[in-house]
């Protein structure tokens, strides 16, 4: 990938683990940080981040020249290796303006906050390696007034309250790409789902995301049949005041806007489809943007499956009605590579599920299933690309797969058959 992708992160520099430490005033829309950052190096240290006052900047303890600025925190360090780097900043986040996608990372909420950080958000909080490959383990401390719950990455191993504020802290086990890493603050109260499963919700919204999400349970058991177990220790959704465009992805969470929740299930598809990110795009991540059908695809895929298996439309039918859709649409998008412009295009969605139902009809369901229970377990908590799905797919077929692959993701032109 070219432009905004390619200014983002950089490949000599690979992060362990993030100590993040914030405290953030709703009142005022102030954040004030202490990041550290575990990193190895091939050279000079460059880091993302937005625009913030900062404090002092550290390496291993002791105070470093540095350059901020165009989104960049650059250390005036002669050779690489590992070290500890430390960030102090503070100001109102700032998103991380884009053409195409819009405005992203941090964002206020009419009585909180909350991050939608992909594709390239994350600077908007926090100094990282913005880069989609580069995983690191997290632990996120936040503290904020008390009436406001914090939920973000992983399992919350700590709550301290004080006079008049409280911090939440979570630790983040498995390895997470920045884009995923996520804050969400709110007056929220905790409705439990099963062990594990949670939603978070304003008190008006209660009753209608229990109805909304009450199936969630039983959905993550299909998907743990189909795709492999749920790769993390707990899923949360938060449910915003707030009205979104479209629900947020991050891993082990995914939050939903108030227009979202209607109290009749209408719109369970994207219950389906964000749960389904927690296999494919959190787990199982991405190598490089260009590969995003293997997130975006296989969750589409996951909204038909759940249908097939929950009483509505099989799968077929939801094929036969995207191919219908689709074969409307101008037919000028590479699915195995649609540029920065289409990354998120609707057809990369639909003719990526698409794709794995013909390469079902053509393996066979037995075949088929056991190459996505594969592809979690073989990348599970990695990177992978197109390149290895294909491979994993030819693995279990008799017959070349070479010409059905090139078809249906390298060629504009819809393909008459599987």
């Amino acid at each position: 990938m070219t432009g905004h992708l390619a200014r983002h992160g950089d490949p000599g520099v690979r992060v362990e683990h993030y100590d993040l430490e914030l405290d953030y005033k709703p009142l005022t829309g102030r954040l004030a940080g202490r990041a550290r950052l575990w990193v190895e190096a091939d050279g000079p240290v460059a880091l993302d981040l937005g625009r913030f006052t900062l404090g002092k900047v550290l390496v291993d303890g002791k105070p470093v020249r540095y350059a901020h600025g165009d989104g960049k925190l650059r250390l005036r360090r002669r050779s690489g290796g590992r070290c500890v780097v430390e960030v102090r900043y503070a100001g109102a986040p700032q998103p991380v303006r884009t053409p195409h996608w819009g405005d992203l990372g941090w964002e206020p909420l009419a009585d909180g906050a909350l991050v939608a950080g992909q594709p390239i958000g994350a600077p908007s909080w926090f100094p990282c390696n913005d880069l989609v490959r580069d995983k690191a383990t997290y632990r996120i401390s936040v503290t904020t007034a008390t009436p406001y719950a914090v939920v973000a990455n992983g399992v919350l191993v700590d709550r301290r309250t004080g006079s008049s504020t409280t911090t939440w802290v979570y630790e983040q086990a498995e390895p997470m790409a920045a884009y995923l890493a996520s804050v969400q603050i709110g007056q929220y109260e905790r409705l439990p789902l099963a062990p594990g499963q949670d939603v978070l919700a304003p008190a008006r919204l209660r009753a209608a995301a229990a109805h909304d999400f009450g199936r969630q349970p039983r959905m993550l058991a299909v998907f743990e049949e189909l795709f492999g177990p749920y790769p993390f220790r707990e899923y949360h959704v938060v449910v915003t005041d707030d009205e979104l465009e479209v629900p947020v992805e991050a891993q082990g969470l995914s939050v939903f806007g108030s227009n979202h929740v209607d109290g009749r299930r209408g719109f369970e598809r994207l219950v389906a489809h964000e749960l389904a990110h927690q296999w494919f795009g959190n787990s199982v991540g991405l190598a490089d943007w260009r590969d995003i059908w293997l997130n975006e695809g296989f969750a589409c895929y996951a909204e038909w499956l759940w249908s097939e298996h929950s009483g509505g439309p099989p799968a077929a039918v939801h094929a036969a009605r995207a191919r219908a859709r689709l074969a409307r649409l101008p037919q000028d998008l590479l699915v195995g590579d649609p540029g920065e412009a289409g990354l998120f295009d609707d057809r990369v969605y639909q003719r990526g599920a698409l794709t794995l139902h013909a390469l079902r009809d053509r393996l066979g369901d037995q075949a088929f299933f056991t190459v996505l229970r594969d592809w979690t377990r073989v990348h599970r908590h990695g990177t992978a690309t197109t390149a290895d799905f294909t491979s994993l797919a030819q693995w279990h077929s008799v017959a070349p797969l070479g010409p059905f692959f090139d078809a249906w993701l390298l060629r504009g032109r819809l393909p008459d058959t599987g």
